[in-house]
């Protein structure tokens, strides 16, 4: 029988354990990869997730957690899950996006009023049913097991306070590299540049951009604050992420096993929250011990109109759920 030593330092073209048979009655590690650091809430609500199945088990199932891309980025992540290399992956819409494309609709700027609308949505028939969507999809490779919560992303850049569309103009922005989101920026009047976050930093200090776009713990965590106090809550895109377990190795578990994993991981939805409530707040607490000046938009109509060209180029397809979206209380 192979140890945790052995299991833990296998190949990564090799699943974790056999999941079959007679290795249900052994001890079965389940591997876990994130983008983030150990402590960041999608991390830790995986973590906790581990602990619950172990007790569950009498610690036949248990997690082992790769934070900090240890494992590769989130495509490298989708893709050992899909052949049973690694079991949990958490990971943003866009790359599963590439297969299921209704997931695409929470890209779309202001598609949400706030984060309690998004959260509405994500806890409601719609959420359930982009996570079946990806389930039911046999070329996902995937399992949906729950939503996770990344917050509301807004501006902040190193040059004045934004307060209205206006105060946009001329600005350069680092935007994820999607085309809605380059979009969205040149939309408002910015101009929209993509790069990688790790490439901010520099961007920052150098003057290749003026400012980038985030949550709060990600604009505190990735050190922007000291460089970039002009905050300014926009709110344009909110995205939550996604929580996904290996089908390869899913299809492999006894039903009580799978059973498990489904609970777990719907439950992980609302824990997860917690923990981001909490790591907001402390963030949002920090940027503004540190002199940030903070903006509050309380009207973000003209923000929202300027962005109908983005609607109109990428939004028809995504009519319907659109609608049942916004009347979603």
């Amino acid at each position: 029988m192979p140890t945790r030593r052995t299991i833990l330092s296998a190949g990564l073209i090799a699943a974790a354990v056999t999941l079959a048979g007679p290795a249900l009655a052994q001890k079965t590690v389940l591997k876990a990869a994130d983008v983030h650091p150990l402590g960041y809430p999608t991390v830790e609500a995986v973590v906790q997730m581990g602990k619950k199945l172990e007790q569950a088990t009498n610690g036949r199932l248990s997690i082992q957690m790769y934070p900090s891309m240890q494992l590769g980025g989130e495509k490298e992540m989708i893709e050992q899950a899909q052949v049973g290399a690694l079991q949990f992956a958490r990971v943003s819409v866009g790359p599963v996006g590439a297969v299921v494309d209704n997931l695409n609709v929470f890209n779309l700027p202001f598609v949400f009023r706030n984060t309690a609308h998004m959260r509405a949505v994500i806890d409601g028939p719609i959420g359930d049913r982009l996570l079946k969507e990806i389930t039911d999809n046999p070329k996902s490779g995937l399992i949906g097991l729950a939503w996770m919560d990344s917050g509301a992303r807004s501006f902040y850049n190193k040059t004045r306070d934004i307060k209205s569309v206006e105060d946009l103009k001329g600005l350069k922005f680092r935007m994820m590299g999607n085309p809605i989101f380059v979009d969205t920026a040149n939309a408002l009047g910015a101009n929209g540049v993509a790069m990688g976050m790790d490439q901010v930093m520099n961007a920052l200090q150098t003057g290749v951009v003026d400012g980038a776009e985030n949550n709060p713990p990600s604009y505190d965590s990735f050190g922007h604050v000291p460089v970039a106090k002009h905050y300014s809550l926009t709110e344009h895109l909110i995205i939550p992420e996604i929580l996904v377990f290996s089908r390869k190795s899913f299809d492999a578990m006894s039903k009580e096993d799978q059973a498990l994993i489904m609970k777990f991981g719907k439950e992980t939805q609302l824990e997860q929250r917690k923990l981001w409530d909490e790591r907001t707040k402390m963030a949002m607490d920090k940027i503004k011990a540190a002199g940030v000046n903070v903006i509050t938009i309380a009207d973000k109509k003209p923000f929202q109109d300027a962005v109908k060209p983005v609607w109109d180029k990428y939004g028809a397809k995504y009519a319907d759920l659109v609608k049942q979206i916004q009347e979603t209380k």
